[in-house]
């Protein structure tokens, strides 16, 4: 039942100032003169989020009126029942963009790979925290931790969804860091995203990065045989992302990947998407060239724009006042959030609340990033601002479970 006094209603204000000006920015991509060019199913996009936001609040509110003891005995239940969905999907689903990731219910189609983050996150928690001699630093609790998580990457890459499972994979580290994993280990497990990234631009940087991350892992550890590893397999990286890039990735998606390190090699091709997004950004100045006037969303130059670059459309119509609003409001949640997971006094609840933080802060990073080419463009909405019926639910079921545990924090501190 929600406990009014320990509830945190400025989370609450923070996220629906943030999917206020998601809609918005929706409304402006859909229903603005660019409307003209767009088929009716897009302009039907707003109306669409809208719904889905309300259902949304809905189940936010009817969440708070579980125990959290509930979410903690269901996990395994619950995570058994989201993977037979993605096996059922992936045979029976509805393909869209080429993804076959989508299963229609009624009249919905759902996602169910955004719904498995949620069982996911739960059952992995409920395992790590199920006794007191339970540690992410033994081999076999890792690698049972690590299996959680693979299994519904495994589905999604068969269903062609490499993005959603991109956001598994990155927060896989911080859950076993969380549960004990030591620094060096953790580390490891980063350094291979860090090294091929650094490598993508050059690969004199990704040389670079693997000394840092040896150097790194040989001070935090201290053991030769770890050192080594990472010596040989960050070489190994550089290596084999270069061999990848000259002769075994086809050109278009070579040119792709080039394209992020200079998107001018093919302005009308490759590099649009890139150029597009940075001239929206880039044209919005301080504050913006108004509600439904930005050239660039309106004469519809944006690609996506109201799912993976909708930060664009901000940026553009509100300018740096209305990005760094942005930028700030998730600053503010992520924070906030943190804050609960470290006050919180139950394992369980501080691996649910920290899990989530670090999912919504890799969603926020790659969607950001994309846009300002700071990486490269991989599909990834922005938390509760991009349109997705699928995504917005997800993500306020997960803000809506922290709630749930922080607002019953002194009474479930005692559950076992």
């Amino acid at each position: 039942m929600i406990n009014s006094k320990e509830f945190s209603w400025s989370v609450i204000a923070i996220w629906v100032a943030i999917f206020s000006i998601g809609l918005a920015a929706i409304y402006s991509a859909t229903q603005g003169p660019v409307s003209q060019f767009l088929p009716e199913y897009i302009q039907n996009n707003f109306f669409k989020q809208a719904i889905w936001i309300g259902l949304s609040i809905v189940v936010l509110i009817g969440l708070q009126f579980i125990s959290p003891r509930t979410f903690q005995g269901g996990a395994y239940l619950f995570y058994a029942l989201c993977i037979l969905l993605m096996v059922i999907t992936l045979f029976f689903g509805v393909e869209v963009s080429g993804s076959r990731s989508w299963l229609r219910i009624g009249p919905l189609n759902l996602q169910v790979g955004e719904i498995t983050k949620i069982a996911t996150i739960l059952a992995a928690a409920n395992y790590l925290t199920s006794r007191r001699d339970i540690s992410a630093e033994n081999l076999k609790t890792a690698l049972t931790t690590v299996g959680f998580f693979i299994l519904p990457v495994i589905l999604l890459l068969m269903q062609n969804e490499a993005g959603i499972a991109i956001v598994y994979l990155a927060i896989l580290p911080v859950v076993l860091f969380w549960s004990g994993l030591p620094y060096g280990i953790s580390l490891l497990m980063i350094a291979p995203a860090l090294i091929g990234y650094f490598t993508v631009l050059d690969w004199m940087w990704g040389a670079i990065m693997v000394a840092i991350v040896t150097i790194g892992i040989f001070l935090l550890q201290r053991r030769t045989w770890l050192t080594a590893t990472s010596l040989v397999m960050g070489l190994l990286i550089v290596v084999g992302t270069e061999v990848a890039l000259e002769q075994v990735l086809q050109p278009h998606q070579r040119a792709r990947i080039e394209s992020f390190a200079n998107p001018t090699l093919d302005p009308l091709g490759a590099g649009w998407n890139v150029l597009q997004a940075k001239t929206a950004i880039g044209s919005g100045g301080l504050q913006g060239k108004g509600f439904m006037e930005g050239t660039q969303t309106q004469l519809r130059f944006l690609p996506e724009q109201w799912t993976d670059f909708i930060f664009c459309v901000v940026g553009e119509e509100f300018g740096f006042i209305g990005s760094s609003l942005v930028l700030i409001l998730f600053s503010l949640l992520l924070l906030k959030m943190l804050s609960m997971a470290i006050n919180h006094k139950h394992p369980f609840a501080q691996l649910v609340i920290v899990s989530v933080t670090f999912l919504f802060f890799a969603q926020f990073i790659i969607n950001i990033g994309s846009a300002t080419a700071l990486l490269p463009i991989i599909g990834i909405p922005l938390p509760f601002m991009s349109y997705g019926g699928s995504a917005f639910l997800t993500n306020t079921i997960m803000l809506a479970l922290c709630l749930n545990l922080d607002a019953n924090k002194r009474s479930f501190s005692i559950y076992r």
